[in-house]
């Protein structure tokens, strides 16, 4: 009987074999960078190369015209997803054209290459190996979308990776919301006639007075950063129409909920202090945090160890940005670890000078590592019963808290 060792072994010898597979896949998704919901190249490439390998795939999954789910069952077992992401980001180069300064080829790369390993171990996987093609991570957020829709109710595990400037295993998302406040005042001449207007960007100029007086009495994991998208047409006008757009994020949902409606509040004074009438709502999906589990960071510890990744940054330490996984994890078991380029240059991921790195071979190591990892987790957790009970039970515990 083989052993999970000699297995995870057999798993690096596929790997290897598929390696320009799936380098191939990292190269046709960086050459061809699309935002988000218009990945459909992308889209048609990923599920056309899991369809060759067996996968049964459904397209326009949870009614996103680029999201999907692919599947491989192996039999009895657990149901365990790979997130790949595929939308780049906008504006980049002297055309300012979208690039993958964030890495998301490599993402589908990965996600898609260990779901391919894993299916050539069918005599030895027991479960199911799922993709799930999840548009628009830079933007709307189509996780999000997704989980509203119930998509990881029969996930047992969730797996992701992502390039950033470390190892890191405790990785933190913030928790956000994106709130469009916009003020209605009355037009006027601001010379002739000023006491007849209500000017509506006295009130947004308020509004950002009275957040910035609540920075002060606010946690340090949180944060508030927003901008004027409109302000008047001509300064002899009393501007009659204003518009502000706000990222409001904190290190959880609850506190994140409490400090949005103080927000929200700021706005709402800012409109009875001068007359205008107020409109606010949502512009983007809301991200919860990430919910992490030290079962899965411990597995995923050894198998990243077993292939040569060592030197984690410890602590919870590191990049704070927001990121729809974090919902995600919120309803499933979920393991999203960042990996770090060995690179001279000091840039991080969405910088223009990272696009040089993403597509690299010291990218396709990286690659080649965090798919044999990937394949490494999903057998213990496949082959181990104990090992996913641990995980479902402290996924429970920290849901109750």
């Amino acid at each position: 009987m083989n052993t999970i060792e000699s297995i995870k072994k057999k798993g690096y010898e596929v790997e290897t074999q598929l390696k320009t597979e799936i380098e191939n896949i990292s190269d046709y998704i960086f050459k061809n960078p699309e935002l988000g919901f218009e990945e459909f190249k992308s889209v048609e490439f990923l599920t056309k190369t899991l369809k060759q390998h067996g996968f049964e795939i459904i397209e326009n999954y949870c009614n996103l015209p680029t999201g999907f789910r692919a599947e491989f069952s192996c039999g009895e077992g657990p149901n365990i997803a790979f997130l790949a992401e595929y939308d780049a980001l906008p504006g980049y180069g002297p055309d300012k054209v979208p690039g993958h300064a964030c890495g998301h080829n490599w993402i589908a790369a990965g996600t898609c290459g260990a779901a391919i390993v894993l299916s050539k171990l069918k005599e030895d996987f027991k479960g199911k190996i799922i993709v799930i093609g999840t548009p628009a991570e830079e933007t709307i957020g189509g996780k999000v979308n997704m989980v509203e829709a119930n998509a990881f109710d029969d996930i047992d595990i969730v797996l992701q990776m992502h390039l950033e400037s470390n190892n890191n295993l405790e990785c933190k998302t913030l928790a956000i919301d994106c709130i469009k406040f916009q003020f209605t005042g009355k037009a006027a001449h601001a010379s002739s006639h000023p006491e007849e207007g209500i000017n509506a960007l006295d009130a947004v100029q308020l509004m950002f007075a009275g957040i910035n007086a609540l920075r002060q009495h606010i946690t340090s994991d949180a944060r508030i950063h927003g901008i004027i998208t409109y302000g008047g047409d001509a300064p002899n006008t009393v501007p009659d129409f204003t518009e502000a757009k706000f990222h409001i994020r904190a290190a959880n949902r609850n506190y994140l909920n409490l400090l949005t409606e103080k927000v929200t509040n700021c706005a709402k004074g800012a409109a009875l202090m001068t007359g205008a009438d107020l409109h606010f709502e949502k512009f983007e999906n809301s991200f919860d945090n990430l919910l992490n589990l030290s079962s899965l960071q411990n597995l995923m510890r050894k198998n990243l160890e077993s292939v040569g990744v060592t030197k984690f940054l410890e602590g919870g330490k590191g990049a704070t940005g927001s990121s729809d996984i974090g919902n995600v994890s919120q309803v499933c078991p979920t393991m999203y670890t960042e990996l770090a380029l060995n690179i001279d240059e000091m840039c991080f991921v969405h910088d223009e000078a990272y696009l040089k790195y993403v597509n690299s071979e010291e990218a396709y190591d990286k690659l080649h590592k965090s798919v044999k990892a990937m394949v490494g987790t999903a057998l213990d957790i496949s082959l181990d019963n104990m090992i996913l009970k641990s995980i479902k039970e402290e996924f429970d515990i920290l849901k109750r808290k």
